[in-house]
């Protein structure tokens, strides 16, 4: 029985044999493949925070509130809001009597 052991083992150490082993795994897609998602991400991570750190978002200016407001005066009031664009749009092709009138 002893040599049918040696036969087992030699044949089992022959598949397993340093001298027949794959390829390098740089050499496999599939490594590449999983490997591509991380990469990615990590270099749309750098570009995003070069984005963000050589343009920084303009500061708020100080009067903002007061324009805020002066903005909503200007919308409660359309007919002052709409009167330049109601002038100036096509007026050089729409006559008169077609354009639109600002009365409610």
């Amino acid at each position: 029985m002893a040599p049918e052991r040696r036969s087992m083992t030699t044949t089992t150490q022959q598949a397993v044999s340093p001298e027949k082993s794959a390829a390098p795994w740089w050499k496999f897609g599939h490594v590449w493949l999983v490997l591509a998602g991380p990469i990615i991400v990590v270099i749309a991570g750098l570009t995003t925070f070069w984005i963000a750190v050589h343009s920084p978002d303009p500061v708020i200016e100080e009067d903002y509130y007061r324009k805020g407001i002066e903005i909503n005066q200007t919308l409660q009031n359309p007919e002052k809001s709409f009167a330049p664009a109601l002038q100036s749009r096509n007026h050089a092709a729409t006559p008169e009597e077609a354009q639109p009138s600002m009365k409610p």
